[in-house]
């Protein structure tokens, strides 16, 4: 202990030690001692000397401290000191004194001890462990060791901590610890984490870092709170820029809702913190990475419909218009607005709704036209609402005619400032900054759109009293060459350059605005007389734009001008400029250093208002025309006469596509039509299908009612057999009973030819039923059982048939017996016969009598039994005949339903058939048509939907 003693205390007697050898005892001493409190001595002294000795320490005792971290496991407080000195002496810690070279060489330090310390990944996969102590001394400097090890080796270490199992997951853990300062400095250790590496934010956003980062902003106050809420921010900014994934994510979460309550300002904002200038600064930033422009357009276009439906974008326009935000929160929040509303069209019309808390109420874009204008506010200020007007126009042409509509005659209001007149004051202001803003303005008010282009031709403005007035293209024209006045305001490189680019969009692709450009005869010799001079740099800018916009008077000419058509102005440049000269002024454009700036990104964002001469679109325009003019100017008459013929030809087959498209558009309403036609007759099927099986609960019960008749016709049947057989056990019958007997058989026989001929008449009637039986499936067994039936009748009035013949030859044998008895009782007339064989006769013929008297009765009743039987039989037959009608109705029907079925397949055949041909001659015309395959796959999920629908 006196060792330590000498080295952190008093003074010893003789020579001092130098530095490096006091080091290297500590560090002996660290590797030899076997007490783990001697060790720690030494530990804590290496640590109180790693920072003025920092090279020393890291060079002899860092592979010691290592190893203290992997042996001394279980006492918290050496590795404490331990982590804390690899952090000294890899940490690169600005201090306030040092020089630049100093720092320099602290840094090139700092980077080789952390080299060193990840040569070995383990060493790192160690550290990551030892951030899973809760101890505070081990936790803390182990959190602070490794975002010093990411600053100085970001991606090696990031690498390691990607492949090492579990090893986000531990960081993240940070974030849940209830001591503030491990919390905080884990945003920082999660800020260089996730720098520029992708894999590391998707994986740290899965880890619920969204959730936690937006709890910790809210309970530090939002954007009220403090430097947290400032490292929250920067966080959430590398997790989402440039990460179309986490970005999505975010959406998905609904995390853009909780975004709007950070935007909420009150009436005083009056004397804002800086710390919460920085908070909203970034908060803002946040927005716009979510609806930045660079973002994949589906994208930014469910981001920007997400923050109106939440009303965030309202908020934001609340902030626009308040009063004492500080200028540069304004600023942003303009830039924030543009962007959110920057191609979408309902977005863009709630912009245009919103007006400032003035009296009277203004809109809001006139008050920042108003601070576009004004060569007083600041030049971000400025930028930021220029941004914002080309945002609002943006892919919006019902914007842009309603700023159009602001100049023209029958729209003017005097009363009132409009858009339109502060872009006109802005374009003939002296300021050229001005000029060059409603320039560029004014142009984004006509990109691609032929009908403003064209409406601004009726744009009339009054240069002075006693003149008439000129129209707008014509004083554009003038400011850039004629008048001493106004060339002088000319002769400033912005202004002609925003001039030009305003003149250029103007009669791009609208060939009456270019006949009226040409129309003025000083437009074309200036042009020329431009290109041809041989002017300083700056110029040479103003000669390329020139020969742009006589290139454009050449390509969109229709030769409607006899003086200027497009040879005679080819003529003209091979002439006056040559032709070689024209395109080298031309090229000159897009080699320009500030093209290539503007080219990159639609935010107007400049060094210095000096270096404001391109905008973006602009140059999307140049790189269009540049091609296609260079052609243009040196292409002969022959060869535009042929690509004009060309051009028609393809114009007369883009008609003839067009028609076929409108053709297959009115035949897929047709096969809707159709299909929806099909689905009501399905309907009408079941229905149908419905009234045949009420119709055959019908015929059951008629069945069933046939089958009581039956029974009750068998049982009088039988009655009838039992009554004939008595009568035929009759010997005697007087000549006039026989006489009434034959009649009545007589009358029976009637009868019998009368039901054979109605059983003739079933048979026909059995035998059609199995005709139709045979062609109809549906109630083919309800038919045979009624054939059945109509058998079973048959048979028992067979049986009825042969019963009345039998007793039709009792009466016969009858009547041949009487006839006997009366020849055998003439002879005995002499009165041979004594009185006792007379007596017997008469008791006989009377006996006899009484059995005539008996069986006329019972002939009556089996009379009066048969014709009850026939109206039976006549009721059944007519409930057949019923059936039978309302079987064959129920056929027509459905014939008349496969008919139209018929009739509509063809129909479709024939609408498939005209439609394969005209994909045929489509595909033949070179136009791209869905396959058989791809219609059949949408019909089929047509079907599906429809079917889905009914379910």
């Amino acid at each position: 202990m006196n060792f330590f003693r000498g080295v952190m205390g008093g003074q010893a007697a003789g020579p001092q030690p130098t530095e490096a050898e006091t080091i290297q005892k500590l560090c002996d001493r660290v590797a030899s001692s076997t007490l783990l409190e001697d060790r720690r001595d030494a530990v804590r002294a290496l640590k109180s000397l790693s920072k003025k000795y920092r090279m020393e320490v890291g060079t002899q005792a860092m592979d010691h401290l290592i190893n203290i971290l992997q042996t001394d496991r279980s006492d918290s407080e050496i590795l404490g000191y331990a982590l804390d000195t690899l952090y000294n002496i890899i940490c690169n810690d600005e201090e306030e004194e040092q020089d630049e070279a100093a720092q320099k060489q602290a840094d090139d330090l700092g980077a080789q001890f952390t080299e060193k310390f990840v040569q070995d990944p383990e060493h790192v996969t160690l550290l990551l462990t030892m951030l899973e102590e809760f101890d505070f001394h081990v936790r803390w400097p182990g959190v602070k060791l490794l975002t010093a090890l990411l600053k100085n080796q970001g991606v090696q270490v990031q690498g390691i901590i990607l492949v090492s199992p579990m090893g986000v997951s531990r960081l993240m853990d940070l974030l849940a610890d209830s001591r503030e300062v491990i919390r905080n400095d884990g945003l920082l250790l999660l800020q260089q984490l996730t720098k520029s590496n992708a894999a590391i934010q998707k994986i740290v956003a899965f880890e619920n870092a969204f959730e936690r980062l937006l709890d910790i902003i809210t309970e530090e106050g939002s954007s009220d709170g403090g430097i947290v809420v400032e490292d929250c921010l920067l966080l959430l900014l590398n997790l989402l820029k440039n990460n179309s994934s986490n970005q999505n994510f975010f959406k998905e979460g609904s995390y853009i809702q909780r975004m709007k309550p950070w935007f909420e300002v009150g009436d005083d904002n009056s004397g804002w913190s800086a710390q919460k200038v920085t908070n909203l600064h970034l908060m803002l930033q946040l927005v716009r990475v979510m609806v930045s422009p660079v973002n994949s357009p589906g994208a930014t276009a469910s981001c920007q419909k997400s923050m109106y439906q939440c009303g965030l974008l309202q908020q934001l326009c609340t902030i626009l218009m308040a009063t004492g935000v500080p200028a540069d929160i304004l600023t942003e929040t303009i830039n924030t607005v543009s962007e959110v509303i920057r191609g979408s069209q309902v977005n863009q019309d709630y912009f245009a709704s919103v007006n400032a808390p003035s009296n009277p109420p203004r809109p809001a874009i006139v008050v920042l036209l108003i601070s576009m204008v004004n060569d007083r506010q600041p030049f971000v200020l400025r930028c930021a609402v220029l941004y914002c007007f080309q945002c609002f126009l943006y892919k919006n042409q019902k914007g842009q005619g309603e700023i159009v509509a602001t100049l023209l005659p029958s729209t003017i209001d005097a009363n009132s400032i409009s858009a339109g007149q502060l872009l006109c004051g802005g374009l003939f202001s002296p300021d050229s900054l001005s000029n060059w803003c409603a320039a560029v303005a004014l142009a984004h008010a006509l990109q691609d759109n032929l009908t403003q282009k064209e409406q601004l031709l009726r744009v009339q403005l009054a240069t002075s009293l006693g003149k008439p007035p000129v129209s707008l293209l014509q004083q554009c024209t003038n400011i850039l060459s004629q008048g001493d006045k106004i060339a002088r305001r000319g002769s400033k490189v912005q202004t002609r350059v925003g001039l030009l680019m305003l003149l250029c969009t103007w009669i791009s692709n609208c060939p009456i605005a270019v006949t009226h450009f040409l129309h003025n005869q000083e437009n074309v010799p200036f042009l020329t007389a431009q290109i041809s001079e041989n002017l300083g740099e700056d110029e040479r800018l103003v000669q390329g734009l020139c020969a742009l916009l006589l290139g454009i008077c050449i390509y969109y000419n229709d030769n409607s001008l006899e003086n200027y058509t497009k040879e005679k102005l080819k003529q003209l440049i091979e002439k006056r400029i040559g032709k070689e000269n024209f395109v080298e002024k031309l090229g000159f454009i897009t080699k320009h250093e500030l093209y290539s700036r503007a080219a990159q990104k639609p935010q107007p964002v400049f060094p210095s208002p000096e270096q404001m001469l391109f905008d973006h679109e602009f140059t999307k325009l140049i790189k269009e025309l540049e091609g296609v003019i260079t052609k243009a100017v040196h292409k002969s008459s022959e060869e535009e006469k042929k690509e004009e013929e060309v051009k028609k030809t393809l114009e007369q087959h883009d008609n003839i596509v067009t028609q076929y498209k409108e053709l297959i558009r009115e035949q897929d309403a047709q096969i809707q039509e159709l299909k929806e036609q099909v689905k009501s007759m399905s309907s009408q099927n079941e229905q149908m299908q419905a009234t045949v099986t009420q119709q055959l609960s019908q015929i059951q019960q008629h069945k069933d009612q046939y089958n009581i008749l039956k029974l009750k016709l068998g049982k009088e049947n039988q009655s009838q057999s039992n009554s004939q057989g008595d009568g035929s056990q009759l010997n005697g019958l007087q000549t006039e009973e026989l006489t009434q007997l034959r009649e009545e058989v007589e009358e029976l026989r009637k009868q019998h030819t009368l039901l054979q001929t109605q059983l003739g008449d079933k048979d026909a009637l059995i035998n059609t039923l199995r005709s139709q039986t045979a062609e109809s499936s549906a109630g083919g067994s309800e038919n045979t059982e009624l054939l059945k039936e109509l058998e079973a009748l048959r048979s028992q009035v067979q049986s009825q048939s042969a019963e009345i013949n039998q007793m039709k030859t009792e009466r016969q044998e009858l009547l041949r017996r009487a006839e006997a008895a009366t020849s055998d009782a003439v002879p005995s007339s002499d009165g041979s016969l004594d009185a006792a064989k007379m007596a017997e006769l008469e008791s006989r013929l009377a006996a006899q009598t009484t059995e005539t008297e008996r069986l006329k009765e019972e002939a009556k009743k089996s009379s009066e039994g048969r014709a009850e039987l026939e109206q039976q039989l006549a009721s059944a037959t007519s409930t057949v005949a019923i059936l039978q009608t309302e079987k064959a109705k129920l056929q027509t029907e459905v014939q008349e339903s496969k008919k139209e079925q018929d009739d509509l397949l063809m129909l479709l055949a024939d609408q498939d058939q005209k439609i394969h041909s005209l994909k045929q001659r489509l595909k033949d015309l070179g136009e791209t048509v869905e396959d058989e395959d791809d219609l059949d796959a949408r019909d089929q999920t047509d079907d599906d939907e429809e079917d889905e629908d009914e379910d």
